[in-house]
């Protein structure tokens, strides 16, 4: 995949990932577009590169996403890259007092995973006419084993695992390619200091170095891009996914 000369929308471009991306693409030589809820961070990120486009989008509501699809195709004709970067994660201690009512307070299918896609259906019928096109999703290395505190986030992603294995095997015969990255622990505000509070020490890799390994992966064809021990956990899951899985919970309470 060329990963100079395309036209990009990237959710959940604000901050974190989303934001390291957006600027590599744009450094690459890529017209950027970034998309989410706080207009505010999407103003800070154009202050800080202002070649980039900015949309704001609650993509938890599908009438918006219907919308920012629309004005995409509308307005940015050479789409031909959707990353499906936005997303959050919490914590569902499933025993806790009001469990069920938190789940639905801020419900994690929606945003992680109903919402990509949702958006790449939207846009697949624009993204199938352009020369050269893709959808890469922003998994987890969560998606290959479970950490039990977060039943509903590994849950989403597991899913989104599965579903661009399928998207890749429908649209083999088309033009557009679906990549899926599987970072580890992120340096990002993903789950606003859950880590931290509970104690769990863990080297997070920085948003900059997802994006250099999600470039380098797009460049090489490579359609799952796992990122830094991922790339490990990939190989140790095959050979013995059990004791991975009593490894991956060892030190959570």
């Amino acid at each position: 995949m060329k990963t100079t000369g395309n036209t990009i929308l990237i959710t959940g471009g604000g901050t974190g990932i989303g934001l390291a991306l957006a600027e590599q693409f744009l450094h690459a030589g890529n017209t950027v577009v970034i998309c989410g809820r706080r207009l505010a961070f999407l103003q800070q990120a154009q202050q800080r590169l202002p070649q980039l486009h900015i949309r704001q989008a609650d993509l938890t509501k599908p009438e918006e996403r219907a919308a920012l699809a629309q004005g995409l195709m509308r307005d940015f004709p050479a789409l031909n890259m959707l990353v499906n970067n936005a997303g959050i994660q919490r914590e569902c201690r499933v025993l806790k007092p009001g469990a069920a009512e938190e789940f639905l307070a801020e419900n994690e299918i929606e945003p992680n995973l109903t919402a990509p896609i949702h958006l790449t259906l939207l846009l697949l019928p624009h993204l199938a006419q352009q020369a050269e096109a893709a959808v890469v999703n922003i998994s987890s290395g969560l998606a290959l084993v479970p950490v039990a505190i977060m039943p509903v986030y590994c849950a989403t992603k597991a899913a989104l695992h599965s579903f661009s294995i399928a998207l890749r095997m429908q649209l083999a015969a088309i033009r557009v390619r679906v990549f899926e990255v599987l970072p580890p622990i992120v340096d990002t505000d993903l789950d606003k200091g859950a880590r931290k509070a509970r104690g769990q020490q863990v080297e997070a890799l920085s948003p900059e170095s997802v994006a250099t390994a999600t470039l380098q992966g797009l460049a090489a064809d490579q359609y799952e891009i796992a990122v830094g021990k991922v790339k490990l956990l990939q190989k140790m899951v095959r050979l013995i996914p059990g004791k991975m899985l009593a490894l991956m919970n060892k030190s959570i309470h």
